[in-house]
């Protein structure tokens, strides 16, 4: 296959958590895989709210711009490097690199990419968000059948997979959304009860509807929403925190108010947070399975309607997410 002499990527020329005034794209030289090394051609990329936290330095804070942007991406091996047995040219292939998806192409040492079944925007899907809420729910939370699980920002990139998989755990599932499109949504991944909070009281739902609490929360808003999900963990209750888009633009906000061993004490409850590099060794039991359920049709994967295409969109992209507007995945094509 001929290469082109060069390709574009986007890269953060400064750091701010508004991901339009830090991104930038460049043009570079397209690199040649080295002993051990694929060359990825990238189709498409996901996009995550914590986007805005690469831009804004927080992820890794001794790093210095320029510094390239994106997560996880799927597309096909144009190129590999000496000794590299298990990939060849054609071959569809998944990678989670921080700095690998907004990019036309890519390197990655061959032991780190991901076998894909498919180059698709579903399969871009599952690899950061399936697996965020298949991991926690599954070896952190430990979720059972029979128990009551919350999710906030059910229809969202993550959210959709965790109302998913809790219901085929046998679980009670009540989802948190912002509009009837979302809610319908729910409705039809099996959503037990869904609360719009445009329309109704989340609080008052859950303690009216669920006064013994509800025993796991997948938690990805925070602010007011993640104290008020404290409030309603049952006893032995479990909140997973994997992430506080409320507060990503603004940066965490100080409270004033009694500690959380206040609240979780009396119920025997505790809060999780969770870091999905830090389960990198969970990876190769859970994405096949969420690869298998895809395939079988037992997982739907909701991948968000609006077109982005290219990586001049991405930066519309992040703010339809911030925006709230997104139901489902928000994925960019390249």
């Amino acid at each position: 296959m001929l290469l082109p002499k060069t390709y574009r990527k986007l890269v953060a020329r400064r750091l701010s958590p508004h991901f339009r005034e830090a991104a930038e794209i460049v043009e570079v030289l397209t690199p040649r895989p080295g002993p051990g090394e694929l060359l990825i051609r990238n189709r498409f990329a996901g996009v995550n709210a914590t986007d805005v936290n690469i831009t804004a330095g927080r992820y890794r804070p001794a790093m210095t711009p320029p510094f390239d942007l994106g997560a996880e991406a799927v597309g096909e091996v144009v190129a590999v490097g000496e000794g590299v047995r298990d990939f060849r040219p054609g071959d569809p292939v998944g990678t989670i690199k921080l700095g690998g998806g907004y990019a036309e192409y890519q390197i990655v040492p061959a032991k780190h990419a991901i076998p894909v079944p498919e180059v698709s925007a579903e399969v871009v899907s599952l690899l950061v968000s399936g697996l965020t809420a298949s991991i926690s729910l599954q070896e952190v939370a430990r979720i059972r059948a029979g128990e009551k699980v919350l999710v906030t920002a059910a229809a969202g990139g993550t959210g959709q997979y965790a109302v998913q998989l809790a219901r085929m755990a046998g679980c009670t599932v009540i989802g948190t959304c912002g509009s009837e499109e979302k809610a319908a949504l729910l409705r039809e991944l099996g959503c037990d009860r869904v609360i719009n909070y445009r329309e109704e009281d989340v609080a008052r739902v859950l303690r009216e509807e669920f006064p013994d609490g509800v025993d796991v929360v997948y938690e990805s808003v925070g602010g007011e929403l993640f104290d008020l999900c404290l409030e309603a963990l049952a006893r032995h209750g479990r909140l997973l925190c994997i992430g506080f888009i409320s507060e990503y633009l603004t940066g965490p906000q100080p409270v004033a108010r009694p500690r959380i061993y206040a609240r979780l004490i009396p119920k025997s409850a505790s809060v999780h947070g969770f870091f999905l590099p830090h389960f990198v060794a969970h990876f190769r039991t859970h994405l096949p399975r969420l690869f298998q359920l895809y395939r079988s049709g037992k997982l739907r994967v909701a991948v968000d309607p609006t077109p982005f295409e290219g990586l001049e969109s991405v930066a519309d992209a992040v703010e339809h997410l911030h925006a709230g507007r997104n139901v489902g995945k928000v994925v960019v094509r390249l």
